[in-house]
C-alpha cells in the first residue's frame, strides 16, 4: 500500500481535519489542534505531504521519522508537531483498517470497555452561582466530575479571579461525592498558587491544573512540593523530551498530553511508557470532541495508566452540534464514552457535510 495524497480540510473555518489517501482506496482520518488552521494546512500540504507520497502508511514509526525530518520538528516545534499529529492519527487509522482491527487492538487490546469522561466547562464569564447551577445540570446528566476555568488567562494574580468563590459554590451545590477540577492556565505567581492551592485542598478539589505555565518548571516544582493536591500540566508541550522535564524537573503529579498536539499515537506510546516507568498517571487534555476524542478513547481504553476520568468539552461545537460531521455520533451515558468498534478509529464522516463545511 502506498500514500497517494494528503489533504487538510478546514471545516467551518476553524477545525483542521486530515485525509490520507492510498492506492488501495483506504482513506485515513485525522485531526489537528484547532489554533491557526491555515498554518497547519500549509505545513501538511506543502511540507509533510511531499515527504510521504509513495510510501507505506502502515509503517507508522518510519513515517513519523520522515515527518520529523521534513519539518525539522525538533528545532521548529509547535506548528510542525500539530501537523504531524493529525497525519499520524490518520496513518494509524489506515493501519487498523488495512488489518481490519480497531486501533485499541493495535495498542494491545482493551483494558476497559468505556472511557470515563468529565464535563469540562470552557466558559470564563459565569458567576459562581451560575457555574454551580451548570455543574449540577451535568451531574444530573450522569457525569461524575466537572472542570472549571475561573482565573483570568494572560494575567497574574488578577483581582477579577473568582476561583475560590466559584469552587465554594460548586461544592455546596454538588456535594462531597462529586469531583471538581480547577484549571487556571498558569495565571498565578508561585506564592499565590500555593495560597489558592491550600484553599482548594480544603474544598476537596480533585486536581489543580497549570498553577504556573508549563515552561516554569522550577515554579511548578515549588507549588507541587508545597501542596498535597495533585498538580496537573502538559497540554502545551509536544515531545517526550518535554514531558520528561515536566515530570522530573517540574514534579507534576499528573501529565496531560493531547493527541492532536503531542503528536499522535506514535508519541503517545512513548509518553505513556515514560510516565509508567516514573509512576505518574496520565489524563488527556481534550477540547476537540470528534477525532481527537475518539483517538484518546482508543488509547485510554487500551492502557492501565489512565486511571481517572478524561476531559470532554461541553461547549457548543459546530461540527458536533450544528453540522454533525460523524455518521454516528459519539455516545456518552452516565459519564462513560462508548468506544467505536470498527476497524481503525471506527468512525465514518458524512462527506456531504464535510464538503459543505470545507474551505
Amino acid at each position: 500500500m502506498k500514500i497517494t495524497s494528503i489533504k487538510c480540510e478546514i471545516l467551518d473555518e476553524n477545525f483542521p481535519f486530515i485525509f490520507v489517501f492510498t492506492d488501495e482506496g483506504i482513506i485515513g482520518y485525522g485531526e489537528c489542534f484547532r489554533r491557526q488552521p491555515n498554518i497547519t494546512k500549509s505545513v501538511v500540504e506543502n511540507l509533510l505531504e511531499p515527504a510521504l507520497i509513495g510510501k507505506d502508511p502502515t509503517k507508522t514509526e518510519h513515517r513519523f521519522k520522515d515527518m520529523v525530518r521534513a519539518g525539522n520538528a525538533l528545532e521548529i516545534g509547535g506548528a510542525i508537531w500539530i501537523a504531524i499529529a493529525g497525519i499520524d492519527i490518520a496513518l494509524w487509522d489506515i493501519k487498523g483498517k488495512s488489518l481490519n482491527q480497531p486501533i485499541y487492538d493495535l495498542l494491545g487490546g482493551k483494558t476497559k470497555e468505556k472511557m470515563p469522561v468529565y464535563a469540562s466547562s470552557m466558559k470564563r464569564d459565569l458567576s459562581p452561582t451560575d457555574e454551580a447551577k451548570r455543574a449540577v445540570y451535568y451531574a444530573e446528566q450522569g457525569f461524575k466530575a466537572y472542570k472549571l476555568h475561573s482565573a483570568v488567562p494572560g494575567k497574574i494574580d488578577d483581582d477579577a479571579d473568582q476561583t475560590i468563590e466559584t469552587v465554594t459554590e460548586v461544592r455546596k451545590a454538588v456535594g462531597d461525592s462529586f469531583d471538581i477540577l480547577v484549571d487556571v492556565n498558569g495565571a498565578y505567581s508561585v506564592h499565590h498558587a500555593i495560597e489558592i492551592g491550600k484553599e482548594l485542598e480544603q474544598l476537596g478539589v480533585f486536581h489543580f491544573e497549570e498553577p504556573r505555565p508549563h515552561y516554569d518548571l522550577d515554579g511548578l516544582r515549588k507549588v507541587s512540593e508545597s501542596l498535597d493536591i495533585p498538580i496537573a500540566s502538559g497540554e502545551n508541550i509536544y515531545s517526550e523530551y518535554e514531558y520528561k522535564d515536566l515530570i522530573v524537573k517540574g514534579k507534576v503529579d499528573i501529565v496531560q498530553p493531547d493527541i492532536v498536539k503531542t503528536p499522535g499515537f506514535t508519541t503517545f506510546i512513548k509518553i505513556s511508557k515514560l510516565a509508567d516507568i516514573l509512576g505518574i498517571p496520565l489524563t488527556c487534555h481534550n477540547t476537540q470532541p470528534i477525532i481527537s476524542t475518539i483517538a484518546h478513547a482508543h488509547f485510554v481504553c487500551s492502557s492501565d495508566n489512565f486511571p481517572y476520568a478524561q476531559e470532554y468539552n461541553i461547549e457548543n461545537i459546530s461540527i458536533r452540534d450544528k453540522y454533525p460531521i460523524l455518521k454516528e455520533p459519539i455516545v456518552i451515558k452516565n459519564g462513560l464514552l462508548e468506544i467505536p468498534e470498527g476497524p481503525g478509529l471506527g468512525v465514518e464522516f458524512d462527506m456531504k457535510i464535510i464538503e459543505k463545511l470545507s474551505s
